[in-house]
């Protein structure tokens, strides 16, 4: 090399210190900023926000919300008495007498008003039977609106994990895109060949399509949160605000057991369904029992009136509802069955979720007090040593695939202990939230 090149090759090395100097390597943040993007982001929301605007537009939730109404209308039915029934008749109604058609025999009306009369308190076990029937609808309403939440919930954590993600991408795209930049100044001066500069280059395009890929991640992630918006077409500036830094958990296991035990609508929906059950097993009974028919009439003969009473009874001698009994007691034993499985699932469940929980925590923890500073030093160390010509592209290439591996896997970690969260929430029926 002549010595023009050797000093055009120096000034260029003086010129990158003195830029490297000046800016500031970037740090590691538990949740990056949002990128930059083309069209203009709508105002920030909140998980809280996210949540009340699913309960109030999501087309499914409001189906089930007219069912429960259809299902309480049931108790208007179930209270009604027995409509009276009346009866008029009349005979020999005459034309107009004449020589020619003489009067025939005096004319005969009659009116009979009667009425069934239930026994065996039959209407008060349809109310019972009714109303629990509508408790129990209204138990698996709040169930399907509990899975809402979490739902809304997954997917407003999901499209934190997919921002950040994006940055993380980002990030690494423009610090690799300086390297190209520095390497073309050092291709121009004679440092390196054309070859060294273009295995430099096409490492870039590993960047770029990890930069696409989170991009496509976090637009398939907020079309999945407007879906459960209600919204009919997805528009690409929505934007939520959070953190994924794991939370502590505020209370203990056995806490989280009671809560569900307690507040689980799936659990009192079944112990409802066990008194719906119990109501019909006794209106099995009473509709077996013989319910009697009492009218009264007037009658009208020529001049003559007359009054009368009337009694029917039914006599139960073969159908006295036998198969309703046998039906119906099977249902309340089935019924009986179904609160334990019920009350056992709500047991497993919160069980399950704190111990993903307390997985998730631990290897949140790990990433975040050792391994994610110990990368991000890594990378800015062979960061600087390749810039200034003192290490290898490839031990450059893997220490920057080492750090975005690292922070991917850390974010993730973070969003698991929220997600373990929004499921220990979802299976004790309680808002956890510190």
């Amino acid at each position: 090399m002549t010595p023009k090149a050797f000093r055009a090759v120096g000034a260029l090395y003086l010129s990158v210190a003195s830029a490297l100097a000046q800016t500031p390597t970037p740090a590691p943040a538990p949740t990056p900023a949002p990128p930059p993007a083309s069209a203009p982001l709508s105002p920030q929301i909140t998980l809280e926000q996210a949540v009340a605007r699913a309960l109030a537009a999501n087309p499914t939730l409001q189906s089930a919300r007219e069912h429960v109404s259809a299902v309480e209308a049931n108790k208007i039915t179930a209270g009604l008495r027995q409509n009276p029934s009346l009866t008029l008749y009349g005979q020999g109604i005459n034309l107009p007498e004449t020589p020619d058609q003489p009067a025939g025999n005096p004319f005969f009306y009659s009116a009979n008003v009667s009425r069934l009369f239930e026994r065996g308190n039959k209407r008060g076990l349809r109310l019972a039977a009714a109303n629990a029937t509508a408790d129990s609808t209204q138990s698996l309403y709040r169930d399907q609106l509990r899975q809402l939440v979490l739902a809304v919930r997954t997917a407003f954590t999901d499209m934190l994990l997919a921002k950040a993600s994006l940055a993380v991408a980002q990030e690494n795209l423009a610090d690799y895109r300086k390297t190209v930049n520095l390497s073309r100044d050092r291709l121009n001066a004679g440092d390196i060949t054309q070859t060294d500069f273009d295995r430099i280059d096409l490492q870039q395009v590993q960047f770029e399509s990890d930069a696409d890929n989170a991009q496509l991640n976090l637009q398939q992630a907020s079309a999945q949160l407007q879906l459960l918006f209600g919204v009919d077409r997805p528009t690409q500036t929505l934007d939520v605000q959070g953190t994924l830094d794991p939370p502590q958990l505020p209370i203990t296991l056995t806490e989280a057991e009671d809560k569900g035990l307690a507040s689980r609508p799936d659990f009192i929906a079944a112990r409802q369904a066990l008194t719906a059950a119990e109501a019909n097993a006794k209106l099995a009974i009473a509709d077996g029992t013989t319910d009697p028919t009492l009218g009264g009439e007037y009658d009208r003969n020529g001049i003559n009136n007359g009054f009368g009473l009337s009694l029917n009874v039914p006599l139960r001698v073969f159908d006295r509802n036998q198969g309703e009994k046998e039906r119906t007691r099977y249902e309340v034993e089935s019924s009986r069955f179904a609160v334990t499985a019920a009350r056992n699932q709500v047991v497993s469940d919160v069980d399950q979720a704190w111990l993903a929980y307390d997985t998730a925590q631990r290897l949140a923890q790990r990433y975040n007090s050792h391994y994610l500073d110990e990368a991000a030093h890594v990378r800015d160390n062979l960061q600087f040593s390749y810039r200034n010509g003192n290490t290898t592209l490839l031990d450059y290439l893997s220490a920057l695939r080492d750090y975005r591996a690292i922070r991917v896997s850390s974010l993730t970690a973070n969003a698991q202990v929220w997600l373990a969260l929004h499921q220990l929430s979802f299976a004790s029926a309680t808002d956890i939230l510190p």
